[in-house]
């Protein structure tokens, strides 16, 4: 049976509400990405990364899946092979819509981690500087998010599923982030059609087959039902 994987994307989410760093006026426009979402960052001012990082969780918690969300999880329950969620963002919408077993590169806003001892657990609304590991004791948790310069998490896997997918499709990414910008070209590599559904095209998208723009609310729901429809 042929294999799905999805990459998403901020794009998927901010029609829920969630705001992308690129957005004016957002959580994110308020700080320079260097001060909250960077190693460097954490531990020149603890404080402010955990206020922020609060405020995203906060955020998140008071919003709901898009029929996009849905969608996806309604292919993943309808397809006759293996469809496989792969995503940027660390919010929960993909699970609150109904998806199973995403894979979250980035963590979750949901996730801390101890960065002494590695040990992680579900994060409290508030998190506070000097917050003890569950495991160690050590006042050393922040959010189990990746920040800039880190390894995003379960690349192997990733790299695993692209090496077997029959179609490969990213919705709402912007095509800038590496290693994922680069998932098109490993899938088609392995001999995947690709699309790209998003607002507009990316910067630099060459490797798509197929380009689907308009609102991932809109365009999603139509593109699952066209899949679901395929004879068997």
């Amino acid at each position: 049976m042929e294999k799905i994987v999805i990459l998403t994307g901020a794009g998927i989410s901010a029609e829920s509400g969630l705001s992308t760093f690129r957005d004016e006026g957002g959580l994110w426009a308020q700080h320079r990405i260097e001060e909250v979402a960077t190693p460097e960052g954490f531990a020149r001012n603890p404080a402010l990364v955990q206020g922020f990082y609060n405020a995203r969780r906060t955020q998140a918690a008071g919003v709901e899946p898009n029929a996009a969300h849905k969608a996806l999880a309604r292919l993943q329950r309808g397809w006759p092979g293996e469809v496989v969620i792969v995503t940027q963002n660390v919010d929960s919408l993909h699970e609150a819509g109904g998806a199973r077993n995403v894979i979250h590169m980035h963590g979750t806003l949901a996730g801390a981690l101890c960065s002494a001892c590695g040990h992680r657990w579900i994060a409290p609304p508030e998190m506070a500087v000097g917050e003890p590991c569950p495991s160690c004791n050590r006042p050393t948790a922040r959010p189990d998010v990746v920040w800039f310069g880190e390894m995003p998490y379960h690349m192997d896997e990733i790299y695993d599923h692209l090496a077997s997918a029959s179609l490969f499709a990213a919705i709402g990414t912007s095509g800038q982030v590496y290693p994922a910008a680069a998932f098109v070209h490993e899938a088609q590599a392995a001999g995947a059609q690709t699309v790209e559904i998003n607002l507009e095209p990316t910067l630099g998208a060459t490797g798509f087959d197929t380009y689907i723009l308009g609102k991932a609310s809109e365009t999603v729901p139509h593109w699952v039902e066209q899949l679901l429809a395929r004879p068997s």
